[in-house]
């Protein structure tokens, strides 16, 4: 049985992704609750909206995006900088299945002078 494997490499998008997250982040905890009320504020949402599809578009759809999208939405709780754990835990995640994969592969292939029967 195959497994088609998805690998994020730390190239352009996933740096775009980051950035993108911890941008949005700073803006919703350090920025906008200057200006407005906090969970009440439509542009909050919209920024969530927008950093949710983008991020989707970057670096495909993650279940880490969807809690994160969430929680934004409660008081107190958008406080916490969900995207930037979101897009770090997907990175980890995607790290370990390339680990685990390139393992397996190496166990499928035989070593140089081990004779194939």
């Amino acid at each position: 049985m195959a497994h088609d494997v998805i690998t994020i490499s730390p190239g352009a998008r996933l740096r775009a992704a980051i950035l993108l997250a911890v941008v949005a982040d700073a803006l919703q905890v350090v920025v906008f609750p200057v200006f407005a009320p906090g969970a009440v504020s439509p542009v909050d949402d919209v920024v969530d909206v927008v950093v949710g599809g983008a991020l989707t578009y970057l670096l495909g759809w993650h279940w880490e995006f969807l809690p994160s999208f969430a929680a934004k939405l409660l008081p107190g709780v958008d406080l916490v900088p969900f995207w930037t754990l979101a897009v770090g835990n997907v990175y980890r995640k995607s790290r370990r299945i390339a680990v685990d994969a390139h393992e397996s592969l190496e166990k499928q292939t035989p070593h140089e002078g081990t004779p194939i029967l």
